[in-house]
């Protein structure tokens, strides 16, 4: 009897655990050989399959190729006006291309519609030569950025994605890059671009080439807005799709599925279930100024302290309710402090148990005072109290 009053004990225990933590355990099978559904807004894991799973990406491949260059944009190392010169490695690229010409420039601009919309690996060479010099080169910032963003399964040995037994990732490392990606907002810009025609060609003999976006889903599932597909004869058929609904964004990413239309559907699958199961709670975004921090021997006497990265928290419908904020921080810091230094952190909480943990940073440089400016300030406290 105290046996099975024990048993059944322990069986409520783990139930209450079970439906108490949101585990977000896999209910749907999908047709690939590695798939995961992701939360971009907390980078939640809402279902894996095969996460880890190390297969051949093809020109999902240009995510990362397209982060490079929209961080390099964003640095200054180049800019959208770039004009780049064709090289006759680039332009001798096979696959998928916009069929440019040795020595014909392209601005950077147009080079990352032609990887986006048209999955051009002649483009994705090019901009990787203006990037990095050579192509080899930026192989080594590719992986190097990986490496950086948890990417464990994964080597690069070209930024197009053309078949290399060398060349791998997994589905759960395609969505970490991914969502780096769309934190570059520009990028839809071009990611959502059904059909564009672009000239190519030198002076006096341009063709037009009509860039056409592989990816189906823009015109057959609301909200899509990217992001890549690939397929080659070793990689089947892959893709990342991304869409918003409301408040929330997922990332859907299957690899190796047996055909295009299989590729799609199921993705509808992945994103069907994400956007009627859960909710994404904005609470902060990095340019909300979160509190004013007291500075002790600075230029200036306060620093303002943000958040290091949108805070967003992803619940069960209905659950969305009862959220607890804890502001960690010190009373006060010492200068200097640099821009984007983290001086706490913001910690949001639901029923006790933790679901987001936020660096908070300083929004900008301020450098220790002189000996001149201390006094002074010493004097004036002083003469302020008395008064």
């Amino acid at each position: 009897m105290r046996t099975k009053i024990f048993s059944t004990l322990i069986l409520l225990i783990i139930l209450l655990i079970a439906f108490s933590y949101p585990a977000y355990a896999n209910e749907i099978t999908i047709n690939a050989q590695g798939a995961v559904l992701m939360d971009a807004g907390s980078g939640t894991f809402l279902m894996e399959q095969d996460a880890h799973k190390k297969l051949f990406p093809a020109s999902v491949t240009k995510i990362m190729t397209a982060l490079i260059a929209m961080e390099s944009l964003e640095n200054g190392k180049i800019s959208l006006d770039d004009q780049v010169v064709i090289s006759r490695n680039a332009a001798g690229m096979g696959g998928s291309q916009i069929y440019m010409e040795p020595e014909e420039t392209k601005t950077v601009e147009q080079l990352l519609k032609a990887i986006v919309v048209a999955s051009g690996n002649d483009a994705s060479v090019a901009l990787a030569e203006h990037v990095a010099g050579t192509e080899e080169a930026f192989v080594g910032i590719m992986n190097q950025r990986a490496k950086e963003l948890g990417m464990n399964d994964t080597n690069f040995v070209n930024p197009h994605g053309l078949h290399d037994e060398n060349h791998y990732t997994s589905a759960y490392d395609v969505a970490l890059m991914s969502r780096e990606l769309i934190k570059h907002s520009k990028i839809f810009d071009w990611t959502t671009i059904w059909m564009e025609d672009i000239l190519v060609g030198k002076e006096g003999r341009f063709t037009t080439f009509t860039m056409v976006n592989t990816n189906k889903l823009l015109r057959r599932y609301q909200g899509v807005d990217g992001l890549k597909t690939g397929s080659t004869d070793a990689a089947k058929y892959c893709l990342s799709a991304t869409a918003v609904r409301g408040n929330m964004r997922l990332i859907a990413v299957l690899m190796g599925s047996p055909t295009s239309e299989i590729r799609f559907r199921e993705a509808e699958k992945l994103l069907n279930t994400g956007f009627s199961k859960y909710n994404s709670v904005p609470l902060a975004t990095k340019d909300d100024i979160i509190e004013k921090l007291e500075l002790n021997k600075g230029k200036e006497r306060w620093v303002n302290v943000k958040p290091k990265d949108d805070i967003k928290v992803l619940v069960l419908k209905g659950q969305e309710e009862n959220l607890q904020k804890e502001i960690v921080l010190p009373s006060a810091v010492t200068a200097p402090v640099k821009q984007g230094d983290k001086l706490g952190e913001l910690i949001v909480r639901k029923d006790g148990e933790v679901l987001s943990n936020t660096d908070l940073v300083a929004e900008k440089t301020v450098e220790k005072a002189g000996l001149f400016l201390i006094l002074k300030r010493i004097v004036v406290d002083w003469i302020t109290s008395v008064k």
